[in-house]
Order: structure tokens, then C-alpha cells, then sequence
């Protein structure tokens, strides 16, 4: 007996074209709705920045009596910087060299830090590592301003409140930093490496400076630019820490500025923290600019083998 297949049915036209007519549909969807919120992340980004510059070309009567998207009729940026920089005796300059110091030395010893101790967490062995790991990893977790107060308490004990230490010792401790640098270790020192230079005679210390170090310059930058960002946007801190107006950073003197023009009637104070406030962000602007070149060209250097 001979068996013969029956041959499916075939598929009406209209369904196999409504399938594939059917499919670009929500790809469009998703496209559109991903622009727009990309869109909606830009505009909160720049908006804030392009009215800041706009109001900071403005004099006293334009910046209260002109939309706050448009220039001053009076452009007056020139004469906002003169006043900005030799008001009170040019403390403006003297809060943005603190600032200074207080963000690229700390972000410098706190970074060198991060990475020495995220490489020896990676790749040494030494008792209760994993334990003392998950107690850095608790530092992660707690917001920077929760700790502000108690570390006042253990300033005040040893005797750096108001001092400029009592601002600078703090921003060297950056637990997530700690953790980046395991993170890259892991995924930028090869195992076998580290295993070579041991071989060769060379110690932990000299293989750390000599290899690891080396390999894990995307790390450093990666991390400089978080401590960076942060310490110079610190504002909690200080304003506990500090009394004396010459240690202030930019942050502390600004709000100092603004808290005069509402509190105390000086509105021409309001101008000079805007004003302030544009110059802030110009060294910010410049140190993610400069850095990003050598972060990109850490990310993509184990991309081609």
C-alpha cells in the first residue's frame, strides 16, 4: 500500500502580508518613543545651563524684566565678570582655588587610593578580604550627607573644624571608587600577567606599578572624573565643616550670595551667584573635555586583538 502526503493548505496572501506588514509597526513605536525621551534628557540637561548663560548677560533691570530665555537688552556679561571678580576684594577667586584644591588633590590621592586598593582586592589574597570588601561596599550605600555630621563630630575631637583639612581628609574616602577599580581589575589585568611578573622575581608592589597600574588607566580617569565631579559639587559638607569665608568653596560662597540677595536685600548678589554660578561650570566642562579622549581610547584598547 502506498501512503501519499497531503500537502498543507497554503496561507492566504492577506495573512502572510498583514504579518509582515504588521511587524515595522511597533519598531517605529519604540524608535520614536526612545528620541523622545532622549529628547526630554537633553532638554533638561541644557535648559537649565542655556538660561544660566542668558541671564548672566544681563544687568539688574533686564534680568527681572525680560523672559528668561532671551538675552538682556543690555548685553552686560563683561561688566557681571568685572564685578564677580573684585567684589569683596576678589573672594570669588579665592573660593575657586579652593575649590580647586580641594577637588583635583583630593580627586588625585583618592583615586590613586581607589585603584592600589580595588588591584589588591582582586588580585591578592590576604585574610577576611571578601569580609572587609562587603564592609566598603556598605559605605557605597550610605549617602554622603548621612555622614556628615558625624564626621564634624570626629573633626570637632581632633581639632580641624573650620580648617581646611577638616574639608580636604574627607573627600579621600570613595568606597564606590574602591569598587569600580575590582570591577576593571578583574576585566583589564589578566590573571596570567600577574603570574609572569611573579615568575620573574618582581614583588607585589613593584608588579602593581611596573603592570597593573599601567592597564588600569581607564579606570583612574573613570573614577578621577566621579571623585572630581563630586568633591567640587560638595555642598553639604562644608557648610558644616566651615565658618571662616576664605575657605569656602565656589558651592558654599554662592549659596552665601544668594542667601544675602533674599535675606538681607543686597539683589545685586543675586546677579553675582548667577554669574558665578556660569564661571562654575566652565572648569567642569573643560576637565570632561580634556579627559575623554584618554577614556575613550582606554575603553576600545582590548577591543581589537
Amino acid at each position: 500500500m502506498t501512503l501519499t502526503a497531503t500537502p498543507a493548505p497554503p496561507v492566504p496572501a492577506s495573512r502572510r502580508h498583514g504579518r509582515r506588514a504588521g511587524r515595522p509597526a511597533p519598531r517605529l513605536l519604540s524608535h520614536a518613543v526612545v528620541n523622545g525621551v532622549l529628547i526630554i534628557a537633553v532638554l533638561y540637561t541644557v535648559m537649565p545651563v542655556l538660561w544660566l548663560l542668558m541671564a548672566a548677560t544681563k544687568n539688574m533691570r533686564d534680568l527681572f524684566g525680560t523672559g528668561g530665555f532671551v538675552f538682556g537688552r543690555t548685553f552686560a556679561l563683561g561688566d557681571n565678570l568685572a564685578h564677580l571678580f573684585t567684589a569683596q576684594d576678589g573672594i570669588y577667586l579665592r573660593w575657586l582655588g579652593n575649590t580647586a584644591l580641594y577637588a583635583v588633590g583630593g580627586a588625585l590621592i583618592a583615586t590613586t587610593l581607589c585603584v592600589a586598593a580595588g588591584y589588591a582586592f582582586d588580585k591578592l589574597s590576604f585574610p577576611f578580604k571578601e569580609k572587609i570588601f562587603g564592609l566598603i561596599l556598605l559605605g557605597v550605600l550610605v549617602p554622603a550627607s548621612a555622614t556628615a555630621l558625624p564626621i564634624y563630630l570626629l573633626a570637632s575631637k581632633v581639632g580641624i573644624v573650620n580648617t581646611f583639612w577638616g574639608v580636604f581628609l574627607p573627600s579621600l574616602v570613595f568606597p564606590f571608587g574602591v569598587y569600580l577599580a575590582r570591577v576593571f581589575s578583574a576585566a583589564y589585568v589578566p590573571a596570567e600577567v600577574i603570574e609572569a611578573t611573579r615568575v620573574d622575581g618582581a614583588g607585589d608592589l613593584r608588579t602593581f606599578l611596573s603592570v597593573g597600574f599601567p592597564m588600569l588607566r581607564t579606570a583612574f580617569v573613570t573614577i578621577f572624573l566621579f571623585q572630581f565631579t563630586g568633591i567640587w559639587n560638595s555642598f553639604f559638607l562644608p557648610l558644616v565643616m566651615l565658618t571662616d569665608q576664605h575657605l569656602y568653596p565656589l558651592n558654599l560662597g554662592l549659596y552665601t550670595w544668594q542667601t544675602t540677595s533674599l535675606n538681607q536685600g543686597h539683589p545685586e548678589d543675586y546677579l553675582l551667584a548667577i554669574t558665578g554660578s556660569l564661571v562654575a561650570v566652565v572648569p567642569l566642562v573643560i576637565v570632561f573635555v580634556t579627559l575623554q579622549r584618554y577614556w575613550k581610547a582606554g575603553m576600545t584598547a582590548g577591543a581589537v586583538k
